[in-house]
């Protein structure tokens, strides 16, 4: 097993300063974004890496010098979002993300599913929670025969390149949980897409994540370790809690396409949270457990949203939780 971090959480610094928190912290394994709704900040030789095997090694070199694997790209974003300024270059940066994963020997790129419109004239994305009736139903369903040449396309470029696409199972995507992401593989007919098992998704939805991962099995090819806590305020919001408001001053985070990340509720339903802070020592060492399962060399990164901590507080403070569980697992052979 590989346990480290996905290094957004650390865009603050240059990467093998990065790196070097990653390797203090125990770990030693790192997963870049190359795209979507971030640039690609741990990456900006992206273009040179793709033609120039000097840009390449040099790349490279610096995960060998910091003593960190680089193990999994990342380029979550919406490549079927209906505005031409996200859907079309989010696509773009998957396609260059799998392209750029076989110049440096990676097998996995992580990202969501996306989603469309209501209709061909639609502006913005429309997710169909509960289809419980069927002009719901009609929506859904266009939406997936808008999606399957889309997918069908971007499974077999990962396989022309040896790469697997980890789809993390999100909220506003046609995939967020095991059904819809069996449904898009066998939709498909796909080779080279799976799952990326983040529990923190699947926690609020009441999906038992190591349920879930018994249930994918060789479907689950890569993970995130992030956790929730559900708060009491969920017995009168609910887990659909919409109470979000904007950010503003330095607090924005910018996204694709002039959007920014929205703040969370105050006395919020549930929380994303460093490990532990949501759910036991005994649940995590469940969940690794149960990916060494499905592969004894698969990739577990950090990815740190806690607001009650700071960057490498939350960091320590998930380590802790994930090295404690990778010592519970036997080692591969």
């Amino acid at each position: 097993m590989k346990y480290g971090v996905y290094t957004a959480i650390l865009h603050d610094r240059p990467l093998p300063e990065a790196l070097k928190v990653i390797r203090d912290l125990g770990l030693d394994a790192a997963e870049i974004n190359v795209g979507g709704f971030l640039p690609p900040i741990h990456m900006p030789t992206i273009n040179d890496i793709l033609t120039s095997d000097d840009a390449r090694d040099e790349y490279l070199g610096t995960f060998a010098e910091a003593g960190v694997e680089l193990a999994g790209l990342n380029a979550n974003g919406n490549p079927l979002h209906p505005n031409p300024e996200i859907g079309p270059p989010t696509l773009s940066d998957i396609e260059r993300a799998i392209k750029v994963a076989n110049r440096l020997g990676q097998t996995r790129v992580v990202t969501m599913s996306g989603l469309p419109g209501a209709d061909s004239s639609a502006a913005v994305p429309t997710w169909i929670v509960n289809p419980w009736e069927s002009s719901y139903l009609d929506v859904r369903d266009a939406q997936w025969e808008t999606a399957t040449p889309v997918w069908r396309e971007l499974d077999r470029l990962a396989a022309d390149n040896g790469v697997q696409i980890a789809i993390e199972m999100h909220p506003h995507n046609l995939v967020f949980n095991p059904a819809t992401l069996e449904r898009l593989v066998e939709t498909i007919g796909a080779t080279n897409v799976g799952a990326e098992m983040d529990p923190s998704h699947l926690f609020w939805q009441g999906i038992d994540p190591v349920a879930a991962v018994d249930h994918l099995g060789e479907l689950v090819v890569h993970a995130a370790a992030k956790d929730v806590r559900i708060n009491e305020a969920a017995t009168i919001h609910g887990v659909l809690d919409d109470r979000h408001t904007r950010f503003t001053g330095d607090r924005i985070t910018n996204i694709r396409g002039g959007a920014a990340i929205s703040a969370w509720p105050k006395g919020s339903a549930w929380d994303f949270v460093a490990l532990g802070k949501g759910h036991d020592q005994d649940f995590w060492n469940r969940f690794v457990a149960a990916l060494a399962r499905v592969d004894p060399n698969m990739a577990v990164h950090i990815e740190h949203e806690d607001e009650a901590l700071g960057r490498i507080e939350g960091l320590e403070t998930a380590a802790e939780v994930l090295l404690t569980a990778a010592r519970t697992v036997p080692s591969a052979g």
